[in-house]
């Protein structure tokens, strides 16, 4: 047997053995096609929260589908409102079993709509954006990752939102995943195409009447994120310069030689960018191999260059996933991310400290009911 047929080989039972980790519960259980079916009985104790999306997936004229996991040449847009069962474990999501499911025990989708244009969804965000003083009119924008259904994208942010508490209006922008494990090649694609789209999404952000507006990218989404800001600096109209608060690179699966590059270009950041990384992730370890096993940022062992670019690194290696392939973890924090942020902003005591490379390690002990491991936080000196 030939060396070219023992790699394939060796790339298909690795492939199979990630297939079976990220859909350990059966494809069957993912909500694709009516997966956001409108439910409008009463539940006591359910909060809801409106997200509004800017898209470059194709409409799906399909009940409770929205979008599907085709492309669209024009970026659209839409307001769906989640509710959140009153028992919700945080860093999870009560998935229905079908939809349109329980609101007493599931997440639900309230009600939806699609916005006909980008004026409509900038006016829908200003009406938010208004309810709050100036001053602390703030936007979350969420970039989704690979090998993900829109249904998903929409319930993974609601979670998140509900369990940072985080006083911002959810905006999610969502490219187009087949959110298949084997279309790892068109997510990568879809994902490039999207960098424009989002682009767009980010100065329309920031010409509303946001104060500030903070970004947390995931997996795959990381590139598109990253390809965005570097175009928008390449343009030489920033228009974020004053605007733009926290940046959460969680998990990010992008080259880091690639990464390193686009900082050099972009520069070293006004306020620090936090990328999440987990050495244990096995997706990403997948998207390695793919990669001619070039390492990728968000299981990179080599922190001290990314800190010299600006950045903070936050590592979770140490802390259990819910997930079989370690990949989603930045969803488990989200209970605690006021709580980091104070951290951060305040500072604290070093516990280990490389003078040689000038970088500085940080032990953040975290609330036991949300993480009992420590997180490594590693900055700058």
């Amino acid at each position: 047997m030939g060396q070219s047929m023992r790699t394939w080989q060796s790339f298909f039972f690795s492939l199979v053995c990630v297939v079976c980790l990220l859909n350990i519960t059966g494809c069957a259980g993912r909500p694709d096609v009516g997966g956001l079916l409108s439910n409008t009985a009463a539940a006591p104790g359910a909060t809801s929260h409106t997200i509004l999306v800017a898209t470059t997936r194709a409409q799906d004229a399909r009940p409770g589908t929205y979008f599907n996991g085709e492309r669209s040449t024009d970026l659209n847009f839409a307001s769906i409102t989640v509710s959140v069962p009153p028992d919700h474990r945080s860093g999870n999501i009560e998935w229905p079993r079908s939809p349109p499911g329980n609101p007493e025990k599931d997440f639900v989708t309230r009600s939806g709509t699609y916005l006909p244009d980008e004026k409509r969804f900038i006016a829908e965000l200003n009406q938010q954006l208004d309810q709050q003083p100036k001053g602390q009119r703030k936007v979350l924008l969420f970039v989704h990752g690979y090998n993900t259904l829109f249904a998903e994208g929409v319930y993974r942010f609601a979670q998140i939102v509900h369990d940072s508490h985080a006083p911002s209006v959810p905006v999610f922008f969502s490219w187009a995943s087949r959110g298949r494990t084997l279309d790892y090649v068109y997510d990568t694609n879809s994902a490039t195409i999207a960098r424009d789209g989002l682009e767009h999404t980010i100065r329309l952000l920031a010409a509303s009447h946001a104060d500030e507006i903070n970004v947390l990218a995931h997996s795959m989404g990381n590139w598109a994120t990253v390809e965005a800001f570097r175009q928008i600096v390449i343009s030489g109209d920033v228009p974020l310069r004053n605007k733009l608060g926290t940046v959460v690179l969680a998990a990010p699966d992008i080259d880091k030689d690639v990464f390193e590059s686009e900082m050099r270009r972009i520069g070293k950041p006004k306020k620090p960018f936090l990328i999440i990384v987990s050495r244990d992730d096995r997706a990403l370890g997948l998207s390695r191999f793919i990669a001619g096993g070039k390492e990728r940022l968000g299981s990179s062992e080599d922190t001290a260059e990314l800190t010299r670019l600006g950045a903070i690194v936050v590592d979770l290696s140490d802390v259990k996933g819910n997930d079989a392939a370690n990949h989603g973890k930045f969803a488990q924090i989200a209970e605690i991310a006021p709580d980091l942020k104070e951290v951060l902003a305040q500072g604290i005591p070093d516990k280990e400290k490389d003078s040689a490379g000038g970088v500085v390690t940080k032990v953040l002990l975290l609330p036991a009911k949300a993480v009992t491991a420590p997180i490594r936080i590693l900055s700058a000196n």
